[in-house]
């Protein structure tokens, strides 16, 4: 009775962890790849095709950000603007506080937005790409209002737009990347996520993705691909619709958008649950037709497949550390593989970042990371069933006693 047990309980573990090799392997292949791709010299977006001046819509979708959106207009002011024509407007979504006014007083352009009906960064968005149509924009550049950029934001995205590129997206880095142990870690993941896999895309002459922050697009692009998008990641959704149809976003290696972890437990609570269950939720929704695209050879989308299939880092390794405790040869040398592909991941994130050894130290504290993330597990789940709200990410000057 107990070596029946035992046999019961030995091909369960067997199901399960050839399950686990089965789901991480789409991950691993892609992490493998545009890890690789990301080790050599970034390719340059296309420069010297068009002149002349270029009317630019800098726009800062807000939400009861009163604290924090004069910091960030303030950046983008006294950013380099070139020979571009140049407005930032601040489209104040639903607010109840005072954003609007401090924006005022910044010097940025004011849209008001109300709209109980249709909340969402993707809404505020749409409204605003709509309203200014009428300005004669030639492209619009998208940066949250907890962020500051770097001094060449708008004539380097700008530039590569003017150029022929459809859309552009920038590097976006961590600005409070120290805080903690928790914002060290998340920091390093934030860089393989925003930076060397859209180095990699870039390199292997794909559409790179958007990230929320730090994108642009061209008019022509909106007016082929209206910004409908409004789940939790409507950037995500927004790039799957370009992608499908035919366009094809720029990596602008030599830029980058700063924007603020939260520090407290509640921010990063809602941050991480909203974008990782929002991912779920895509996954679920958009692989399948993926899939079948793939299936009638338009190939432009295996690899944004692909990328819903690697499932947010410290999952994937949870996946894989099951898979290498299986009893089974093969489910074992493929998951012990694909932790060498993470690894791999992780030092080229770390050589290409110019790190050192803080950045090795601190992935000693990975696996209390993870363990916080498998605790957010429910959180997760909600937001990738419900349909979204604008759920603002507590401010750490909030969080502050």
């Amino acid at each position: 009775m107990i070596q029946q047990l035992e046999k019961i309980l030995v091909d369960a573990w067997s199901l399960v962890a050839g399950a686990a090799a089965v789901i991480s392997l789409p991950g691993t292949v892609e992490l493998f790849v545009l890890s690789a791709a990301a080790l050599f010299q970034v390719r340059k977006p296309p420069s010297g095709v068009a002149a002349g001046p270029w009317h630019v819509a800098v726009v800062v979708p807000a939400h009861n950000e009163a604290l924090g959106i004069a910091s960030c207009v303030q950046s983008l002011l006294s950013a380099d603007k070139g020979n571009m024509q140049t407005t930032v407007y601040v489209i104040a979504d639903n607010c109840t506080d005072n954003t609007a006014e401090v924006a005022e007083q910044a010097g940025a352009t004011v849209l008001r937005r109300t709209n109980e009906g249709e909340r969402g960064k993707g809404y505020a968005l749409h409204f605003a790409f709509t309203e200014l149509e009428a300005t004669g924009f030639d492209c619009v550049i998208i940066v949250d209002a907890d962020t500051t950029v770097s001094p060449n934001l708008i004539t380097a995205a700008a530039e590569a737009m003017r150029n022929g590129a459809a859309g552009v997206q920038v590097q976006y880095l961590a600005r409070n990347a120290d805080a903690s142990a928790r914002t060290r870690l998340q920091a390093l993941a934030i860089r393989a996520f925003n930076v060397i896999r859209h180095r990699g895309r870039q390199n292997l002459g794909l559409s790179t993705g958007i990230l929320g922050n730090g994108f642009g697009l061209r008019r022509d692009t909106l007016a082929a691909v209206p910004y409908l998008a409004s789940s939790v990641v409507e950037d995500l959704e927004y790039h799957l619709a370009l992608v499908r149809s035919g366009h094809k976003i720029t990596f602008v290696n030599n830029a980058a958008v700063f924007g603020e972890l939260p520090t407290g437990d509640k921010g990063a609570q809602t941050q991480r649950s909203r974008w990782e269950g929002g991912r779920f939720r895509m996954l679920f929704e958009r692989a399948p037709g993926l899939f079948v695209d793939v299936l009638k050879a338009r190939l432009r989308c295996f690899e944004p497949m692909m990328e819903l299939l690697l499932l947010p880092l410290a999952f994937h390794v949870v996946l894989l550390v099951v898979a290498a405790l299986s009893p089974q040869h093969l489910v074992r040398e493929v998951a012990l593989a694909g932790i060498a592909v993470v690894l791999f991941h992780l030092a080229v994130t770390i050589v290409v970042g110019k790190g050192g050894w803080r950045d090795l130290a601190t992935l000693a504290s990975a696996p209390f990371y993870i363990l916080w993330k498998l605790l957010l597990i429910p959180r997760m789940l909600r937001n990738a069933s419900a349909k979204h709200a604008w759920v603002r990410t507590t401010r750490n000057e909030e969080d502050q006693p």
